[in-house]
């Protein structure tokens, strides 16, 4: 674990700027003046909390404090970044808020660190998308038009390991055969590789996130039976996902996204539901059509 540094925190902080202040070019009779409206009247000053809270976020985002890394003691934070303890524990209580620590009370506790993770972002966007009157087609929209540009980009680049790791993905569908369970958590691996091996970090957080969206709509009990469906299909060689590991590897790029574009919008994520129903994650019950 990076030892920590409270130096860039300790300096002085914005000083407010006075209305009446001239820059020095500008004190001539003949220098332009500057209206009031351009320049703030007042800089707003960060809470010490919120400076330290900025510099333990800046350790964990730039991965010099990692997964699991346990915080030295409250004492010894307090004095390296020379706070009281409420201001700590605010600073603290801003991180939890944010998953990017966990904090344990007692003799055994402490704070231990937890890499940024799409999960938290996909959860507020949930909240978001249901203030928004988002439907169910309208989630699934989205996931039709991230993946199959993905396929192409995969069809396009990809690498014998890419290959390996695909033929690996599509064995463990096709053996989840007609297993509603297993069928649906061997294709969310096969699409969540899909969309990884393209390697835009953007579309993999996207789309991950999206992936999150879909569970917790589930999990609401918005969605009745087992989630995402796969349309019924004449055997193995004639699965979509067969079809496109074909494609792919035979570099055929328009083909695999076209292919994989049908079978995402014939594919019935919210069976039994009607796809105009507005998701409600927090009455876990269908909303009406707004």
């Amino acid at each position: 674990m990076a030892l920590l540094n409270a130096t860039d925190i300790a300096t002085a902080g914005p000083v407010a700027i006075s209305a009446s202040a001239k820059p020095a070019d500008a004190a001539g009779p003949g220098a332009a003046m500057i209206s009031e409206s351009r320049i703030g009247r007042q800089v707003r000053v960060p809470k010490t909390a919120e400076l330290v809270a900025a510099h333990l976020r800046r350790q964990i985002v730039r991965n010099e404090l990692v997964e699991g890394d346990a915080l030295p003691p409250e004492a010894v934070l307090m004095e390296q970044f020379g706070v009281s303890r409420p201001t700590l524990r605010e600073a603290f209580r801003v991180l939890e808020s944010e998953a990017l620590i966990s904090v344990r009370r007692g003799a055994h506790g402490g704070a231990r660190v937890h890499t940024p993770n799409g999960d938290v972002a996909a959860r507020y966007a949930a909240l978001v998308l249901e203030h928004r009157g988002t439907t169910l087609a309208d989630i699934h929209q989205a996931r039709a038009l991230i993946e199959p540009p993905c396929a192409r980009q995969v069809a396009e680049r990809h690498t014998d390991d890419d290959l390996v790791a695909l033929r690996a993905a599509l064995a463990s569908v096709e053996a989840a055969g007609n297993s509603p369970g297993q069928l649906q958590a061997a294709s969310a691996d096969f699409r969540r590789l899909l969309v990884e091996l393209a390697g835009n970090q953007t579309l993999i957080v996207l789309a991950g996130m999206l992936r999150h969206i879909v569970n917790l709509v589930d999990g609401s009990g918005l969605i009745p039976g087992s989630g995402p469906a796969e349309p019924a299909t004449d055997g193995e060689h004639h699965h979509p996902h067969h079809q496109l590991v074909t494609l792919i590897e035979a570099g055929e790029a328009s083909a695999a996204e076209d292919l994989w574009r049908r079978h995402l919008l014939a594919a019935d994520p919210f069976a039994g539901h009607d796809q105009a129903t507005v998701i409600d994650l927090l009455g876990g019950v269908p909303a009406p059509g707004r």
